[in-house]
């Protein structure tokens, strides 16, 4: 099988954080970012989820689990560490789109966080992304929760039961 859907191993998001941080080297945040998420994955405030081509990392989404993860910010609406988590940074490196990839990641998460005990996932979509809107709402991710601005951007949060 060409691709794979799997929970990130430690190596694994060193890789993807690498290509991250490449793709984005006039932006000096991901590295911190970078730094961040792998200490989140390792104390189990996150869980980060990857795309495998041959068993290369080329796209991701982490569910977060707790407000106190920098993405949350504080926001227990989002991520209260109990019964709602935060589906984050879906990505997919642009020849591995429009596949369903992210769709078969977002699937898996749902599940991985049922196993773990949430009943509701929320999700961002920056308000002039119609398509990745269109998406979420077709995924179930329908109940408003909030909106805000976020670096400059409108981001409305949706969220999905999933018990």
């Amino acid at each position: 099988m060409d691709y794979e859907y799997v929970p990130a191993t430690e190596e694994l998001l060193k890789i993807i954080w690498e290509k991250n941080i490449k793709a984005n080297s006039d932006d000096e945040r991901w590295v911190k970012w970078r730094e961040e998420a792998i200490a989140n994955n390792l104390s189990g405030k996150s869980k980060t989820f990857l795309v495998l081509f041959y068993g290369e990392p080329v796209g991701e989404g982490t569910l977060i689990f707790t407000d106190d993860c920098s993405a949350i910010n504080g926001r227990m609406a989002l991520a209260d560490g109990k019964k709602t988590a935060n589906i984050n940074a879906l990505r997919i490196e642009k020849e591995h789109e429009s596949r369903g990839h992210i769709s078969k990641l977002v699937k898996l998460m749902e599940h991985y966080a049922l196993e773990c005990g949430y009943k509701k996932l929320t999700i961002g979509v920056e308000a002039k992304e119609a398509r990745n809107l269109a998406i979420y709402l077709h995924w179930g991710y329908k109940e408003f929760v909030h909106a805000e601005i976020e670096d400059d951007s409108l981001v409305l949060y949706y969220a999905k039961n999933i018990q």
